[in-house]
C-alpha cells in the first residue's frame, strides 16, 4: 500500500491533524484480523462536563430550555469570545466541522463544556463527604464520574495494582438503556452491536492496564443479547487469561 502511504504523507504536509487521523484509520484497517471478532471502531464518545466553567476556546453544546424535555442541540460549538451584554455573560459561538460557516450567540448558563475523546482532561478528585463507621478499618471510596475517564485517572496511581474489577455494562437490549455520544442506542440502530463493542473495548483495554498481571480477576455481567460477542472480545483483549462463564438465574419465569 505504498501509494496510500504516500497520499497520507501528502495530507500530513497540508493538514497534520487530518493526516494523523487518516494514518490512524489506515493502521486499523491494515491490522484487521482475517478471523475472529471484527467490528467498526466508531467515533469515540464525547463527555459533558457540567461543572466546568465555560472559557474562550472551549467546545460546548447548547442546552435545551430549562423546564422542558426537548432534546438539546447535539452539535459542537467553539467558544470564540465571551462578552458582557446588559450585565449577562454571552458567548460568541462558531459551529465546528460545518461545511458552511455558522455562528451564534448564547448565554453562558445555557452552555455545557464538552470533551472529545482525544482532548486532554486533567484528572482530579474532589471529596464530597464521608461516612465513618468502621473505626480504624480501611476506607472504601466511591468515585462518581464518566467511567472511561475515571479508569484513566486511576492509571496514574493504580496501574498494575488492582486485584479485582467488577463491570456491569449496558446490556444493549435496544430498550434505550445506554447512550453513545449522547444519543440513545435503540433496537433499529444497525450499528448498535459494533458501537457497544467499541464502547466496551476502550474500557477493557484500560482495565487491563489496572489489573495486577500476576493475580487478578475481571468480572463482567451480561445477558444473552451480547454474551457471545463479549466472550470473543474478552479473548482478544485478554488472550493469556482463562475465561469462565457463570450463569445466574434471577427470574426463572
Amino acid at each position: 500500500m505504498s501509494r496510500l502511504t504516500d497520499l497520507i504523507a501528502q495530507a500530513k504536509a497540508k493538514d497534520p491533524q487530518l493526516g494523523a487521523d487518516l494514518e490512524q484509520e489506515y493502521r486499523v484497517l491494515a491490522s484487521r484480523r482475517s478471523f475472529g471478532l471484527n467490528f467498526e471502531r466508531h467515533r469515540p464518545e464525547a463527555v459533558e462536563l457540567p461543572q466546568r466553567p465555560v472559557r474562550k476556546g472551549d467546545k460546548v453544546r447548547v442546552l435545551p430550555p430549562r423546564g422542558t424535555t426537548t432534546r438539546g442541540d447535539q452539535r459542537l460549538w467553539l467558544v470564540k469570545n465571551i462578552d458582557e451584554v446588559d450585565g449577562n455573560r454571552v458567548a460568541s459561538l462558531e459551529l465546528l466541522r460545518a461545511d458552511d460557516a455558522e455562528t451564534s450567540n448564547a448565554p453562558i448558563e445555557d452552555l455545557v463544556v464538552i470533551a472529545e475523546f482525544r482532548d486532554t482532561i486533567f484528572p482530579g478528585l474532589v471529596s464530597t463527604g464521608k461516612v465513618e463507621r468502621g473505626g480504624d478499618k480501611p476506607y472504601h471510596s466511591v468515585i462518581n464520574g464518566e467511567n472511561y475517564h475515571v479508569l484513566k485517572a486511576l492509571t496514574y496511581t493504580h496501574r498494575g495494582k488492582i486485584d479485582a474489577i467488577y463491570i456491569d455494562p449496558p446490556y444493549n437490549t435496544g430498550a434505550r438503556d445506554w447512550k453513545y455520544n449522547n444519543d440513545y442506542v435503540e433496537s433499529e440502530d444497525l450499528y448498535r452491536h459494533s458501537k457497544w463493542l467499541a464502547f466496551m473495548e476502550r474500557r477493557l483495554l484500560i482495565a487491563k492496564e489496572l489489573l495486577n498481571p500476576s493475580a487478578s480477576v475481571l468480572i463482567v455481567t451480561i445477558d444473552e443479547k451480547e454474551v457471545q460477542r463479549l466472550g470473543l472480545l474478552l479473548e482478544q483483549v485478554f488472550p493469556e487469561c482463562r475465561i469462565q462463564m457463570v450463569t445466574i438465574v434471577t427470574n426463572p419465569n
